[in-house]
């Protein structure tokens, strides 16, 4: 499934003319694989014994272009750090408060809310998004010890 993805995304980043270097290519299938919403110094540390000659300003660097190309999306949550998604369709986030863990859910029922918002308001919606905090089943486990 992951793999079937991923070559959507290589073959998205063609029709933009974006060279898929070997750098690229581990970064796009680290994103496709590990769905743990990485840092971009997360992504780095991944990487970096495969790729010594790399940098974290390579890594940012190709997830500006993955973002432009719209494959990849940073989520800020007022935290230090971004985190990258890559966007396979539209889902929402549960997160940690405790250790910052991020897990995607979808729920059709909120494919409405764009529609009702623009009903209800007059606005042209572009986007939204939906963020729901709590404790993992992990530090709820820690926090019973």
């Amino acid at each position: 499934m992951s793999n079937h993805r991923l070559q959507g995304a290589i073959e998205a980043l063609k029709t933009t003319r974006v060279r898929m270097t070997p750098q690229r290519h581990a970064i796009l299938e680290y994103l496709f694989e590990s769905m743990t919403h990485p840092t971009a110094d997360e992504i780095y540390k991944a990487l970096e014994g495969r790729f010594p000659n790399m940098s974290v300003a390579t890594v940012y660097n190709n997830l500006r272009v993955f973002k432009e190309a719209g494959i990849v999306k940073e989520l800020t949550y007022g935290d230090s750090s971004s985190r990258f998604d890559c966007v396979t369709s539209d889902h929402y986030h549960v997160i940690c408060e405790e250790c910052g863990k991020i897990v995607d859910f979808h729920y059709p029922g909120l494919d409405e809310v764009e529609t009702l918002a623009e009903h209800v308001t007059g606005f042209k919606v572009s986007s939204h998004r939906m963020e729901i905090y709590g404790i993992c089943p992990d530090c709820q486990k820690k926090s019973q010890h």
